[in-house]
């Protein structure tokens, strides 16, 4: 099929791979499996995956240190990276995403949650694909980039300049964490300072509007829209 994703799943357990690469399969994925990450390169050059599923720990090299090796190279920075992990402390999520990686899954993997989370990130390769468009649609929430409007199952919302700016931010690519620092810069720019707890009180504002269902905190690092 001409518009079917391709993922990669690299882990360096067997047992894992075949769970997988059974469910992905099941949505009507392509997929390929590598339990070796010292030829990724090679593999990623000749497969060219939509996505890489990153297992972090692995005996020769780790998830995050391999993600850092893929983004250091121009032609990998449009790749999605999700990492499989069974580390639940906070540092270790943030050190993936701190190197490039776009999300994280917990091991034990249940599948609904799985496949949920890769449609989701898997949206953002969509918009990339779409180019800019002035019509964003996530959920019951439209937005107008153009007109400046936004609206929850057809009614209007009002938000204030930063908190559509942010709104919009998040919602362009449905899936991807964006980190405090990327929100500030793109949101209120490299030469205005502003408090700590900015982003946090706009967020707030914004789901006391929207509802709380949208955007994600990922701890100590940043927000999401999934």
């Amino acid at each position: 099929m001409e518009n079917q994703k391709k993922i990669l799943v690299v882990d360096d357990e067997a047992d894992i791979l075949e769970f997988l690469e059974y469910n992905l399969l099941k949505e009507g994925y392509a997929v390929k499996t590598a339990q070796m990450p010292c030829d990724i390169v090679n593999i990623i050059d000749d497969f060219q995956p939509h996505l890489v599923i990153l297992d972090i720990m692995m005996p020769e090299i780790d998830g995050v240190e391999l993600c850092r090796m893929l983004r250091a190279e121009e032609r990998f920075n449009e790749m999605l990276i999700v990492f499989l992990t069974a580390r639940v402390e906070d540092y270790s999520q943030i050190a993936a995403l701190n190197v490039g990686g776009d999300d994280y899954i917990l091991k034990p993997i249940r599948p609904k949650i799985l496949t949920t989370r890769i449609k989701a990130i898997l949206r953002r390769l969509n918009r990339q694909t779409e180019g800019e468009n002035n019509n964003i649609v996530f959920g019951d929430i439209e937005i107008d980039r153009e007109q400046f409007k936004v609206k929850k199952k057809g009614e209007p919302i009002v938000l204030a300049k930063k908190e559509f700016e942010l709104l919009c931010l998040l919602a362009s690519r449905p899936g991807k964490v964006f980190s405090r620092d990327e929100i500030y810069l793109r949101v209120w720019g490299s030469n205005v300072i502003v408090g700590n707890r900015t982003i946090d009180v706009h967020i707030r504002k914004i789901r006391e509007k929207i509802g709380d269902d949208y955007i994600r905190t990922i701890k100590g690092f940043g927000y999401k829209i999934e």
